[in-house]
């Protein structure tokens, strides 16, 4: 028996790679500029808060990173091709799209306002095709291919009782957008996939981590739904997105890819 021709050692490389990560400076962007920068890939990072945004540049940059930042957030056709600019002329094109940008409001449907509902959808859907628009269109001027990767949830799949009709409805819309686009770039040897985490350590979510009885009560029920029995960790992230971005992935599109520890399976 004649094995496989298959080299194992670089199918998850992304090193020389240009990156854009729009929403760079939450809790999902800052794992996405850790992971692929660190990889390797020379990063353009996008975001709101230009303080913040330097931050994170100067932080990559102390770590070897090749970084353009630009504060941006993906609200116009105009801001997100200002993005892809920006990438093009540091670091000759784009390669990988990570949008990590978006929102949540909770409040029970009957008490939430359309405009709060449109803001919510502004930010999760249209930011992503915004910026997926812009990328997209790169990509298929360079001719050759390219890795979309939205940020979706287990909230797209699953509902939530605590007031989440905008969060659920706008994580089911991206996923509806990762398949259509899955389909529409495929020729092109773009692939467009989610990643879909549950609870996972951040900045918004620490409160669940702590030891006081509010804490335990609400992570006592969220680990009853959790195969794994923990809560979810930024690193475990990073593998699932290298898998995305990389050429370990190039027969994966239009997929979501659940982070959850099985939260999702049962």
């Amino acid at each position: 028996m004649t094995l496989p021709n298959i080299d194992p050692s670089g199918l998850f490389g992304v090193a020389g790679k240009s990156a854009v990560i729009v929403g760079a400076t939450g809790a999902f962007g800052k794992v996405a500029c850790a992971t692929l920068g660190r990889a390797g890939a020379r990063l353009t990072i996008a975001a709101g808060s230009a303080g913040e945004l330097n931050a994170l540049k100067d932080e990559l940059e102390a770590a070897g990173v090749k970084v353009a930042a630009i504060a941006r957030r993906p609200n116009s056709e105009t801001d997100c091709d200002t993005i892809v600019s920006i990438a093009v002329a540091a670091h000759g094109g784009v390669d990988i799209l990570v949008v990590a940008s978006g929102m949540n409001d909770v409040a029970p449907i009957v008490d939430m306002t359309p405009e709060r509902f449109q803001k919510v959808m502004l930010a999760n859907v249209e930011g992503a095709w915004l910026a997926a628009r812009s990328v997209g269109r790169q990509m298929i001027a360079q001719g050759r291919g390219g890795k979309v990767v939205f940020t979706s949830s287990a909230r797209g799949k699953l509902g939530h009782p605590a007031g989440y009709s905008a969060y659920c409805t706008s994580k089911s819309a991206v996923d509806g957008m990762t398949k259509a686009l899955g389909c529409e770039w495929g020729k092109f040897g773009i692939t467009v996939n989610a990643l879909a985490p549950t609870v996972f350590r951040s900045p918004l979510t620490a409160w669940m981590f702590a030891d006081d009885e509010k804490a335990k009560t609400v992570r006592a029920g969220v680990l009853a739904r959790v195969p794994v029995g923990r809560l979810g960790e930024p690193e475990d992230l990073a593998g699932p997105l290298l898998f995305l971005c990389s050429r370990a992935s190039d027969f994966h599109t239009g997929h979501i890819l659940y982070a959850d520890g099985g939260y999702t399976a049962g």
